[in-house]
């Protein structure tokens, strides 16, 4: 009897056939610089295929595009921002039409910044977010086995693939590193219930790790349903007191007023996180943050001093500076 191969199922066939079609739908593309009419016939695809594997390849990292070409309104920016708000590095990308797809830009941008900064030994402190879960494509997975992650504010009672558990669990297998969490809620019930937690001998021990963390990575939140932290009930309960105190978004949980201070509002003595005074002392601190309708909560961080390093994108770049009027916002 004939000695046959291993026994392949039809199934993995049919993936190992698609994952080569997407292999060859991404080549004939970025490189080939076909179009996606082109591609099709060439493959013998429908143009819808090719549309969408292109947004899929784009979406889960499989195609990274590294352009070399100087965007010089963008450098323009960066030099202004940083010069403006006295910070170490600053990143401007441009601004994309679509809101959730330049929340991905920037979040990407800022994965590549940390990809940078980071090296093994360090301890990586995160927020949560969608902006900084978009961040784990630009990282460049590799062991740091002395280096370890940990969440720097406690999180929410339901999961959207953004929380804070699974951002740092997402980074943490990035590198290869040992992860902490903060396994409490946000925002507690009382002052006392808060102080009550943090006598717990392992929320206390993540605390004292989140406050000593060689870089942090963070977003923020403005006060309009665009915000996950303003949908929760607890926020959303809250938003009138928060907005009557002065309150333009949130840093870690945090509520903010324009000048960048703590607004007087028991949801902030109520929070865990690390708290945006104690941000300032972290060596490499980087907000990843764009969108026009963010441009007062940045503003305000950046005269906070919270943050040393900022992502965004052009035109909130240039609304930061006064070069940019923010559209009026009827969303709440």
């Amino acid at each position: 009897m004939a000695n046959k191969g291993p026994d392949i199922g039809n199934s993995a066939i049919e993936d190992i056939d698609a994952q080569q079609i997407r292999a060859r739908v991404a080549w004939l593309y970025f490189i080939g610089g076909l179009t996606q009419q082109e591609i099709a016939d060439q493959l013998g695809l429908t143009r819808l295929r090719v549309n969408k594997t292109l947004g899929q390849l784009r979406n889960d990292g499989s195609v990274v595009v590294d352009i070399r070409l100087p965007l010089a309104r963008c450098i323009e920016l960066e030099h202004k921002v940083r010069e403006h708000y006295l910070l170490e590095e600053v990143c401007v990308i441009p601004t994309l039409p679509d809101d959730p797809e330049n929340q991905r830009a920037v979040g990407d941008a800022a994965g590549g910044v940390l990809d940078r900064l980071l090296q093994d030994g360090m301890g990586l402190g995160v927020g949560w977010g969608k902006t900084l879960t978009a961040g784990l494509k630009r990282l460049t997975s590799r062991p740091l086995p002395d280096s370890w992650v940990t969440s720097i504010m406690g999180g929410l009672t339901r999961g959207s693939g953004s929380s804070t558990f699974e951002v740092a669990t997402g980074y943490a297998r990035a590198i290869s590193a040992e992860c902490y969490y903060l396994t409490a809620p946000l925002y507690f019930p009382t002052v006392e219930s808060r102080e009550a937690l943090l006598s717990h001998h392992g929320i206390r021990e993540t605390m004292r790790r989140a406050r000593s963390v060689d870089v942090a990575l963070v977003s923020c939140g403005d006060m309009t349903s665009r915000s996950l932290l303003v949908q929760t009930p607890t926020v959303s309960e809250n938003l009138e007191g928060l907005l009557a105190a002065g309150a333009v978004g949130d840093l870690l949980g945090v509520f903010l007023d324009s000048d960048g201070k703590p607004v007087d509002h028991p949801l902030n003595e109520r929070v865990l996180s690390v708290s945006p005074e104690q941000l300032k002392s972290v060596r490499h601190s980087i907000l990843a943050s764009g969108g026009w309708y963010k441009v007062n909560i940045i503003r305000a961080i950046l005269r906070g001093g919270y943050i040393k390093r900022l992502v965004t994108d052009e035109k909130c770049a240039a609304a930061l500076l006064g070069e940019a009027n923010i559209p009026q916002d009827n969303s709440q």
